[in-house]
């Protein structure tokens, strides 16, 4: 994967291959940059899969993160609005999910071309949030638990970019504490909800609230909170099956 951001935003790594193809914008969890989805392909099945690289990590240290999902969700649907020219999907991860139902939100309002679906997987709905178990850690724990991760990636973690990260995924944590929906807006364009089978932070029951946001189609794949970095085939192809025939 390119890990610059392309000449032309630096919201993505690549563009869309051509005016017309079909894409799916994929939008890192918290804590990560878009090289979250490496093991991905760059296309799956004629749609091309596009990694989004938010503010403040990676390619963009010097950027500063929105304070809240909605100026979050105002600055993608300003970053995204010129490649919204071809029918697409939205998909975001646990923390994410949030931000692209939100991004939905707001390009509803705003009269923009819906996505033909939004993906959201490993989180509870707007309305019975905030959870998570990051919400009650203090800084020493969220290095800790950013110490496991790359420990059990395989890697060795530097001290210096745990320390970097550990700030990323503060701001990231405190928009999330940030964002309380008592009533959802509800999309006109359906949501699927995907859980994990053997997820323990957000089990695909506590999907179920979803409903109120759109008419919800619910899927449950094997593996944990964190399978989707893989890229499983079953993930792929409910991405790039979202559209209506002759789409």
């Amino acid at each position: 994967m390119n890990a610059r951001p392309s000449a032309a935003t630096p919201w993505l790594l690549r563009l869309p291959s051509s005016p017309g193809v079909r894409r799916a914008f994929l939008v890192p969890h918290a804590g990560c940059g878009a090289n979250i989805f490496d093991p991905w392909p760059e296309r799956f099945d004629g749609v091309d899969l596009l990694p989004v690289e938010l503010p403040g990590r990676l390619t963009r240290w010097g950027d500063p993160m929105p304070d809240t999902f909605q100026e979050l969700a105002a600055a993608l649907v300003a970053s995204l609005r010129p490649y919204l020219d071809a029918p697409y999907v939205l998909f975001g991860h646990c923390w994410s999910g949030l931000a692209v139902y939100e991004t939905a939100v707001q390009l509803q309002r705003a009269g923009l071309p819906l996505p033909e679906r939004v993906f959201v997987s490993g989180q509870v709905a707007p309305q019975d949030g905030p959870v998570g178990r990051m919400l009650d850690m203090d800084d020493a724990q969220l290095a800790a638990e950013l110490s496991e991760t790359i420990r059990a990636a395989g890697k060795v973690p530097h001290p210096e970019l745990i320390a970097l990260y550990t700030r990323v995924l503060r701001t990231d944590v405190e928009v999330c504490r940030r964002y309380v929906v008592p009533e959802p807006v509800r999309l006109d364009r359906p949501v699927t909800a995907i859980g994990w089978a053997d997820d323990t932070e957000v089990p695909p029951e506590r999907t179920a609230g979803w409903e109120r946001c759109a008419d919800t189609v619910f899927e449950v794949l094997p593996g944990g909170h964190d399978r989707f970095v893989e890229a499983p085939l079953a993930l792929l192809r409910l991405l790039t099956g979202a559209w209506p025939a002759g789409a």
